[in-house]
């Protein structure tokens, strides 16, 4: 079953991988794919190794639906921020910019037009939680606030989208933001907080931005 979607899910892995996102086995990637199921990459596996069959399919109980893996650690946390957010795609990283702006800051704000585009509004960090635990979707959930990421500190990041593109453009524009800030402060840079207004156009514009 969801032949297509789980090389989608592959493919997305592949891609955070190749933008620097995570290293060897590092995070994952899940999508809902109907009521209370959802593909999960598998635990602890490189994603270069990896096929789409061993992409797993999980109920809202992280049972093994379909597929010979053990789905990601974090199934817990995944199915929970799927319980209570309005959104089919969650990619989680260990982003290293947008991790390390997680000391610096309480919240990365609209202060670039990536950040603007991509992730919808300003980017809270959450306090840390040990992973593998339901406990990082809790907080993942709580400090979401209408953004499509979310900074897990001492760990990473988690975007969500309606698609896999979607939380795949939040995670890679949230680190490019991440780095620009990171950069801007280390020279002692002063960020000036932009207008609202002009901010709100630049989210319109991001509504018929591409083909």
């Amino acid at each position: 079953m969801f032949e297509r979607e789980k090389r989608q899910v592959l493919d997305t892995a592949l891609e955070i991988k190749r933008c620097g996102l995570v290293s060897l086995s590092g995070g994952n990637v899940s999508l809902r794919v109907g009521e209370g199921q959802y593909l999960v990459t598998p635990s602890g596996m490189i994603y270069e190794e990896m096929v789409p069959d061993d992409v797993c399919l999980i109920d809202d109980d992280c049972r093994v639906i379909e597929g010979e893996r053990k789905p990601s650690s974090d199934a817990s946390a995944l199915v929970y921020m799927f319980q209570h957010l309005p959104v089919n795609a969650i990619i989680h990283t260990h982003q290293p910019w947008a991790t390390a702006c997680g000391f610096l800051t309480d919240e990365l704000p609209d202060f670039l037009v990536t950040i603007m585009d991509a992730c919808k509004n300003p980017v809270k960090v959450a306090p840390f939680t040990p992973s593998s635990a339901i406990g990082m979707g809790e907080l993942a959930v709580e400090y979401t606030d209408d953004s499509l990421a979310v900074i897990l500190k001492h760990h990473g990041v988690v975007t969500y989208g309606k698609d896999l593109e979607e939380a795949l453009f939040a995670a890679v524009y949230l680190e490019e933001s991440a780095k620009t800030f990171a950069i801007a402060k280390a020279m002692g840079a002063e960020i000036p907080a932009l207008d609202p207004e002009l901010i709100a156009k630049e989210k319109a514009g991001w509504e018929t931005y591409g083909q």
